[in-house]
């Protein structure tokens, strides 16, 4: 066999088998580096080619993807009723609202809870026609029912139950409920029952001081004196008694039932002096029930709902539907101290998950 030599290729003379001298080196690395620049112009050019050809295409299909996405995030965040909110975002939205003394006024001539007129269900079915058109009339039927026929359902109601705003049909109805209604809730109230006493026991104090101590509101009563301290009034936050009672606001958070983000949900703190009647009256709507945790309770003190009496005990909660007329007295001796109950608007049991996100939505605060 004869071996002969073969003429050196491009990758030989990269990485020759023999030492190089300094002056082959150096024409060699300077081939090589012509050869480096050729392959980069040459793999820009094919980018800057293939991005002319196809890339564009696909970039400005992501691009309208994109903007696609960010416009369907924008549309569910704006419209999608609200969850319970933070404390800090609901202390926000109530100082841009306006609060007095402590106490929630509603600045909406509109409002479906405060105003009584004779457009109020045209105006209740237009909120839900706008409901539905975002998400669904699944589900809407008993709500359509109830503002359909609502003056017939508010005119016909027997005198023991007449709510004054919104009646929803074919509820179960009864004076006062079981606590295995909303059995969590009640159970968490009661398990923070001390939390709950030593706030108010720290805001109480003040009323040794000043008749009546900022934060605080009074209310007519026949006799006596009758005051609250609201957490959430009418689907708001209050925002300067939230921070002076604040793991009892937290624990609303905890509830799984509280209504939080329409006009009929309020958290409260009751306090009835010796002496005090209330008088009878009927709350806005069947569609909740009313929480009342027993902070202080001393003797001659009841509540009465359609006619039937009950006694508050501290640390317990008793449940009630006070769209039917009722009444509550304290008529202990002074030295026992006042009747103090912590009160939080829960949904009525038999109301669906739908029918809650469809009434938080027609009864928004300001609607």
């Amino acid at each position: 066999m004869v071996w002969v030599p073969l003429s050196p290729t491009s990758s030989d003379r990269r990485a020759p088998l023999r030492a190089p001298s300094t002056a082959t080196m150096s024409l060699e690395w300077l081939t090589d580096w012509s050869w480096s620049l050729d392959g980069l112009r040459d793999f820009i050019a094919t980018g800057i080619q293939s991005f002319r050809d196809c890339d564009a295409t696909a970039l400005v299909a992501v691009a309208c993807l994109l903007v696609l996405f960010v416009w369907y995030c924008y549309h569910v965040g704006r419209e999608q009723p609200r969850a319970y909110a933070t404390v800090n975002a609901l202390m926000q939205s109530a100082e841009a609202n306006g609060v007095q003394n402590g106490f929630v006024y509603c600045q909406s001539p509109e409002c479906v809870r405060c105003s009584h007129h004779d457009g109020l269900n045209q105006k209740l079915y237009h909120n839900l026609q706008e409901y539905a058109k975002r998400y669904s009339w699944s589900g809407m039927g008993r709500i359509h029912k109830g503002i359909r026929e609502q003056g017939r359902y508010l005119n016909s109601r027997p005198s023991i139950q007449k709510p004054e705003v919104f009646f929803l049909p074919d509820l179960p109805t009864t004076p006062y409920f079981s606590r295995d209604a909303q059995k969590h809730d009640v159970e968490l109230l009661e398990r923070n029952f001390q939390t709950i006493l030593c706030e108010f026991e720290t805001l109480y104090k003040a009323f040794s001081n000043c008749s009546l101590p900022q934060g605080w509101k009074m209310n007519s009563t026949p006799s006596g004196e009758w005051f609250t301290f609201y957490l959430v009034n009418q689907g708001m936050c209050v925002p300067r008694n939230c921070r002076r009672c604040p793991r009892t606001y937290r624990l609303l958070g905890s509830l799984r039932t509280c209504i939080g983000n329409n006009v009929f949900g309020n958290a409260c703190i009751s306090v009835l002096s010796p002496g005090t009647v209330i008088a009878e009256h009927y709350g806005p709507t069947n569609i909740r029930i009313r929480c009342h945790l027993g902070l202080k309770t001393p003797s001659n003190c009841e509540l009465v709902v359609g006619g039937e009496p009950q006694c508050w005990a501290e640390g317990r909660c008793l449940l009630f539907d006070d769209s039917f007329l009722h009444t509550a007295f304290h008529e202990g001796a002074p030295e026992e101290g006042p009747r103090v109950v912590f009160m939080v608007d829960l949904w009525h049991p038999n109301v669906a998950a739908a029918e809650r996100q469809a009434l938080d939505f027609i009864f928004a605060p300001g609607r």
